[in-house]
């Protein structure tokens, strides 16, 4: 063969073996962002011995399971609905339930679909559907008043919490490690993709945080490796409503102080006494 013709089916080749792969990424993008722990959590008490198990109804049809976990020290009066990362299930978020529970905060604590024991996949349209779910227990059923209702999103969650508080304005809202965007967040970690063309799922927070005028708090880890500190910082610019900075020295994005460590505990109720405490 010509050398000239082995040049050109070499690039053929390797053209091929890059739309394969594209392909193959674009088809399973959802497997590589939603990290499910499928299995069932066990019951509430493992939280405290106050806390419940419940079920959430979504309106295409999906049952949910959740924890509502009441407060055990002097109650505030305030209830904080917590939307949670992209990896586990709720169990993983007992610690935080537990040091609200101590705070005087009533939380609700919820799987989304594909996660937990719970039906379905997850989608960025049906985390949408499952926190109007969650929003809609705990105002109907548990007679919260949206004025004393806060929203707590942790990582994916804050994408989760964002949008919904387009829709249903919270008493006030608290951003933990929050991110641009899903597509500017991943072509930092894979600059040789074409990221933007090949997501289905967007998580536009800090477009969205822009539509919303509640108190908001961002909380962030300087050591964070997966959402990276200026993709924090650059949501918390864009926060339309009064916004209060929270940057934890060190921690990292799955580190215990982030989870449900003293820093975040404390920046929820400062946000609860500039959002709905008199």
């Amino acid at each position: 063969m010509a050398p000239g013709g082995l040049v050109v089916r070499t690039a053929l080749v390797a053209v091929a073996v890059v739309a394969v792969l594209l392909v193959a990424l674009w088809l399973g993008q959802r497997r590589l962002i939603y990290l499910p722990d499928g299995a069932a959590p066990g019951p509430a008490e493992q939280v405290t011995d106050r806390a419940e198990d419940v079920w959430l109804t979504t309106s295409d049809g999906l049952r949910l399971g959740a924890w509502y976990v009441p407060p055990t020290a002097a109650d505030r009066g305030v209830t904080v609905l917590v939307a949670n990362g992209n990896a586990g299930n709720r169990a993983d978020r007992a610690q935080l339930a537990r040091a609200l529970a101590v705070a005087g905060f009533a939380t609700l604590l919820f799987d989304y679909r594909g996660y937990g024991g719970n039906p379905g996949r997850p989608s960025e349209e049906g985390l949408a559907l499952d926190a109007r779910a969650a929003r809609s227990y705990l105002v109907d059923e548990r007679a919260v008043s949206p004025g004393r209702l806060l929203y707590f999103g942790e990582s994916l969650g804050t994408g989760v919490v964002t949008e919904l508080a387009t829709e249903y304005r919270p008493a006030g809202l608290l951003l933990r490690s929050p991110f641009v965007d899903l597509a500017t967040l991943g072509q930092r970690h894979y600059p040789f993709l074409p990221v933007r063309l090949l997501l289905w799922d967007s998580f536009p927070v800090a477009e969205s945080v822009a539509r919303i005028d509640a108190p908001t708090t961002v909380v962030y880890g300087t050591a964070d490796t997966i959402v990276p500190p200026d993709h924090s910082e650059r949501v918390a610019e864009c926060a339309g409503g009064p916004v209060v900075r929270v940057a934890v020295p060190g921690a990292g994005h799955n580190d215990a102080e982030l989870i449900g460590g003293a820093e975040v505990v404390g920046a929820l109720v400062e946000l609860a006494r500039r959002a709905v405490e008199p």
